[in-house]
């Protein structure tokens, strides 16, 4: 599916990319680390721009955006988005994330509650102890090598850099290996009504999915099959069995209307 608008504009001193598709009410995308709109959302967008108007962007340094001569984090990336719904005379949306980009959703919620209606949260990050202990030991030895190919394919599609690459990358990993907790209190600040969504394999445990489904005042859980990402259709995850009425889409409109 080809969108209506694609752009690039300048926020915060770097120039963002953002897509465009459908029409109804506004949800915007937030992709996962290391990823591009296409990679994390390519099959899912067609089946949500049914009945919403999408806008999916890319963070700092992925993809078409460029990078900042600062590290990325997840409350800059926020801001980001915040100063492009302004642009974009955007007052309040939905917001849908994947991976990094929901726990960058998270960081709008806190910061910005009156742009945010409902949150839609694969995979979300809040605390360290979220994931397996491995994790954090992976994420210090993290190299460009070890990225899966499919995503290091489709950012070179999209950015035929190598060195554009190899710096998302390095952002990404520095970013997970520097991550500090969300506290309790901001947590329990946000207003919006959410919906978590964890695969049974996931990267996140399911007791940190039902540790943020206590704290954050309105929020319901919902584990489903697969693997991480894999309810949004994320490229690392499509095989040949891939079925589009296998995704959960039903369970997240009936959220979100």
């Amino acid at each position: 599916m080809q969108p209506s608008i694609s752009n690039i504009t300048p926020i915060n001193g770097i120039q963002i990319y953002y897509e465009i598709y459908g029409t109804g009410s506004t949800l915007i995308l937030l992709h996962g680390g290391g990823s591009t709109i296409q990679s994390s959302f390519e099959r899912i967008i067609p089946i949500l721009a049914k009945s919403h108007q999408i806008i999916a962007i890319e963070s700092q340094a992925h993809g078409r955006t460029s990078d900042r001569n600062s590290p990325s984090s997840f409350t800059q990336d926020a801001e980001d988005v915040a100063q492009l719904m302004d642009h974009l005379k955007i007052k309040k949306a939905d917001i849908l994330g994947f991976s990094n980009g929901a726990t960058t959703a998270l960081q709008l919620a806190i910061q910005h509650p009156e742009k945010v209606n409902k949150l839609v949260l694969g995979s979300p990050l809040a605390k360290r102890n979220g994931v397996a202990v491995g994790f954090w030991e992976f994420m210090k030895n993290a190299s460009l090598e070890n990225m899966p190919s499919q995503l290091k394919e489709a950012f070179l599609k999209v950015n035929p850099s190598e060195e554009g690459l190899k710096i998302m990358h390095d952002r990404d990993a520095a970013r997970m290996v520097n991550f500090k907790d969300i506290s309790d209190h901001d947590l329990q600040s946000i207003q919006a009504p959410t919906l978590i969504i964890l695969a049974e394999q996931d990267v996140i445990l399911p007791k940190h999915g039902k540790d943020l489904e206590k704290l954050i005042p309105n929020c319901q859980l919902a584990i489903v099959q697969g693997v991480h990402g894999e309810y949004y259709g994320e490229i690392t995850t499509v095989g040949p069995d891939f079925k589009e009425e296998d995704l959960p889409v039903p369970l997240i409109e009936r959220f979100l209307n």
